[in-house]
């Protein structure tokens, strides 16, 4: 099973995207556990995903979270803007896959 954690201010606006992702996950036989918190929160949260995927409206907290991350060895990395603005589920989910290297 496949985990992606999304992280955004408060973990409201990325939860269409949650949805989005899940669909897609879905319709293509993908078993997945995709949960979206605050900024605060994914820092507690993050060592139970094999990726963590941050709004683009926190990137200027990409290297923070990444050194946390490391801890885990996991990546992190900044939701397409397109994708996050279009809640494209599907490219969105595509760069989840790209950064755990599947």
């Amino acid at each position: 099973m496949k985990k992606i954690l999304l992280a955004c201010s408060s973990g409201m606006s990325t939860s269409l995207l949650v949805t989005k992702m899940e669909e897609y996950a879905k319709s293509i036989g993908d078993e997945v556990k995709i949960w979206a918190v605050g900024q605060d929160q994914a820092k507690k949260e993050m060592e139970e995903a094999h990726v963590v995927l941050i709004g683009p409206q926190m990137s200027f907290l990409k290297s923070e979270m990444q050194k946390e991350a490391q801890e885990y060895g996991i990546q992190v990395d900044v939701i397409d803007m397109v994708a996050y603005g279009m809640a494209d589920g599907k490219k969105a989910y595509e760069q989840a896959l790209s950064l755990m290297g599947d």
